[in-house]
């Protein structure tokens, strides 16, 4: 009997979204014979019930592009602005899924799509999800795809920064994507050969980068290439953060809850603009002209790399042939050469932070890079 799957695509658009579409809609309809449709932006348009038959020509020439052919959103089944208010909207997801006959569901996306996810798999559903973040934090998977094109695009712009920075003596402060985990700004700035390297793992102290800088000066190197994480904070900030995290996770009252969000959101936005802040700083320590680079959504756009078509592909075939055996609640997962399906309930909620003693880190070190921290 012909299986029928539907598709979506979540969170933050990311490059190699229509590489792993094309790999899960040819293998299963081209090799399986299953049927596909794929629901516009994301999991509100599985409430709208808005969706595309993908045929085979619909999936022609869609390798190389960036984004996603089916839109995407941040919207939450459970939480979704509905009617002029937020409402829970799982019960017509779910109706949806019957509706169109579905034997399955893939959901493509970052940390906050496996969560989602994951509460439609309790719900009864079929659910299968692919890593996708250029964050590269999603847990139990080596890497997700978009994080490889992310570090070239980020690398690229590194090594562009130096020439600047070297003609005009300065510092050049570039802020690379990253809130909580800071494996790009960490590659980048690494394999960009960046003196500073600011993490969110690591806080920094800024009298510690300074100094880096001065002495780079001293010894006549007179400019200096700082790679910012954009969640990357000194320490005093860090350890406001940390106590109203901590507040929050030990809140036993709803009160206490909204009240400690309530922090982390001014805390948030108080330092909205820290690397602006951070350039000014050290061009008073340092007496170095200092500017800012931001690189923003540059790092999501673009022709996904040959290694996150690669990857997409890879996921995407091996997430058809979960289908075809009914081998459902997981995330297809990278591990080496191979795909492995990961439990769901085992990734939502597991963000891959960077390890203080992770190899990049100690390799960074070792090449003299500044983390903003003494050893």
């Amino acid at each position: 009997m012909t299986k029928h799957v539907g598709i979506l695509t979540a969170g933050g658009d990311s490059p190699g979204l229509n590489a792993a579409i094309r790999g899960v809609g040819k293998a299963s309809q081209g090799y399986y014979g299953m049927q596909m449709i794929g629901f516009l932006d994301g999991f509100r348009g599985l409430v709208d019930n808005r969706f595309k038959r993908l045929d085979g020509e619909i999936l022609s020439g869609i390798l190389t592009r960036g984004g996603t052919i089916l839109g995407t959103s941040r919207d939450k089944p459970h939480r979704m602005l509905f009617g002029g208010k937020t409402q829970d909207m799982t019960d017509v997801i779910v109706e949806n899924y019957h509706a169109n006959h579905l034997d399955a569901l893939v959901c493509i996306g970052g940390g906050g799509t496996q969560k989602n996810a994951l509460k439609l798999m309790e719900k009864g559903l079929n659910i299968i999800t692919m890593p996708k973040t250029i964050d590269n934090d999603v847990g139990l998977t080596d890497v997700t795809f978009g994080f490889d094109t992310a570090l070239g695009i980020a690398t690229d712009a590194i090594d562009r920064l130096h020439s600047t920075a070297h003609s005009h003596h300065r510092i050049i402060v570039v802020e690379i994507m990253g809130h909580r985990a800071g494996w790009l700004a960490l590659g980048a700035g690494i394999a960009g050969g960046a003196d500073v390297i600011l993490l969110p793992e690591i806080p920094y102290d800024l009298e510690v980068v300074a100094d880096a800088i001065r002495k780079r000066s001293r010894s006549g190197k007179n400019f200096s290439i700082v790679a910012v994480a954009e969640g990357a904070l000194p320490l005093e900030q860090a350890a406001l953060v940390q106590e109203a995290e901590q507040r929050k996770l030990k809140a036993t009252s709803k009160k206490d809850k909204k009240d400690a969000k309530e922090d982390l959101a001014q805390l948030s936005l108080e330092y909205a603009n820290h690397t602006v802040l951070l350039s000014r700083q050290l061009e008073q320590m340092t007496g170095l002209e200092s500017r800012v680079t931001i690189l923003g959504h540059l790092q999501r756009g673009g022709t996904p790399s040959a290694a996150d078509r690669l990857l997409a592909t890879r996921l995407g075939t091996a997430c058809a042939d979960l289908i075809e055996s009914e081998h459902y609640g997981v995330m297809v997962a990278a591990r080496g050469d191979d795909s492995i399906p990961v439990p769901l309930e085992k990734v939502a909620g597991n963000k891959k932070l960077v390890p203080t003693d992770h190899p990049w880190v100690i390799s960074a070190r070792r090449v003299g890079t500044c983390l903003g921290k003494v050893d």
